[in-house]
């Protein structure tokens, strides 16, 4: 169900192409703060309502790492996997030609579930404006997801929460759900800051070594064999148990409801910071907080993707993204933390109120 409210949804927009087949979904949620920005995911199931809750989690995502972007997402009802890439082409442009007369004016794509960079240059094209859409190609200008935005400033939100206990980033034992783009930038960042990564996991399983494992190694191992569980110096272990490991930090960065009702009981860390998105319910977050874990809700703590987005529009550079990704989440984060402690509520909540009192502020 769509909730509308004071916030949004501004528009809700179905677009159908008869040549090409395509079918798609734009909702954008609040431009109070700018432009609407959210990507494109292209999936069989994408639906109006996945897509409005999307919108508005980037309503808040935005407003909260302070951009001057309103929240909106896109959707494209197809599977890819049956798709050639011409025809993948071919329903991405006729997509980005349906939404000429909104973007880039209240609307700025990006690459989401199924879309990346190729799809972004289509997109641009289609639109005729490389303000149409962030996560282009490096030669229109874009910034590469390999940059490793949303992994540097997962890192930078543990350090932040780190503050919080009375636990030194020296040292620190964390574990990383998740070894893809943002699993592995958190694990560079934080080693070089002298935390110490004990375990990390992919599909196949979980590596443990409570000394450490080095990261470029572990890197070498993943690219060469495909999976962290090669790795020499370490002990294998299923893919639940990295949930319940005596370590002083978990980041979840890759599935979603990882941590839930069969696990929540057997989390020993101290400190989650939620580098992935809806890894658990608010309900199960609220029983954490309750036990004393302190928890980063993802939209503050992964929102070094969209500032890096931000940084891409401007037209500045990659030097420049790292300077800004630190600013904004060393400082919103912290904001977050301080109001939860002060207010003595979720940090979830904490995080929400101010996005809503920064809308609200811009609706006015």
């Amino acid at each position: 169900m769509i909730g509308y409210d004071e916030f949004g949804p501004e528009k809700i927009i179905q677009t159908y192409d008869p040549k090409s087949g395509m079918r798609g979904i734009l909702v954008i949620d609040n431009t109070a703060l700018g432009p609407g920005k959210g990507g494109i995911r292209m999936t069989p199931t994408v639906s109006v309502e996945e897509v409005f809750r999307l919108a508005r989690t980037m309503t808040w995502k935005n407003a909260l790492a302070d951009l001057p972007f309103g929240g909106a997402k896109g959707g494209i009802i197809a599977d890819p996997k049956q798709l050639s890439e011409e025809k993948k082409k071919e329903i991405i442009q006729a997509y980005a030609r349906s939404l000429k007369e909104v973007c880039p004016s209240i609307y700025v794509a990006g690459p989401d579930v199924n879309t990346n960079e190729q799809s972004m240059k289509w997109f641009a094209e289609a639109i005729g404006d490389k303000k149409a859409c962030t996560g282009k190609p490096k030669e229109m200008g874009g910034l590469p997801h390999e940059l490793g935005s949303t992994g540097f400033g997962v890192a930078h939100a543990t350090k932040v929460a780190l503050k919080y206990t009375d636990i030194s980033l020296d040292g620190v034992s964390i574990a990383i759900e998740g070894y893809g783009n943002v699993g592995t930038f958190a694990h560079k960042f934080l080693s070089d800051w002298g935390a110490k990564i004990v375990a990390v996991s992919d599909s196949k399983g979980v590596i443990y070594n409570e000394k450490g494992l080095d990261y470029e190694e572990l890197m070498k191992v993943k690219q060469e064999t495909g999976s962290v569980i090669n790795y020499k110096n370490g002990k294998v272990l299923p893919n639940k148990e990295i949930f319940e490991l005596k370590v002083d930090v978990l980041i979840p960065a890759a599935l979603p409801d990882v941590i839930n009702e069969s696990n929540y009981n057997n989390i020993k860390a101290k400190v989650i910071v939620e580098a992935g998105n809806i890894v658990m319910s608010e309900e199960i977050e609220g029983k954490l907080h309750h036990k004393g874990v302190l928890i980063v809700p993802d939209f503050a703590a992964n929102a070094g993707g969209v500032i890096s987005s931000w940084v891409e529009y401007i037209g500045k550079d990659e030097k420049y993204m790292f300077k800004v990704v630190e600013e904004k989440i060393t400082k919103n984060v912290g904001l977050v933390l301080e109001k939860s402690e002060k207010e003595g509520i979720k940090p979830r909540d904490a995080a929400l109120e101010i996005a809503k009192e920064r809308v609200l502020k811009a609706m006015k």
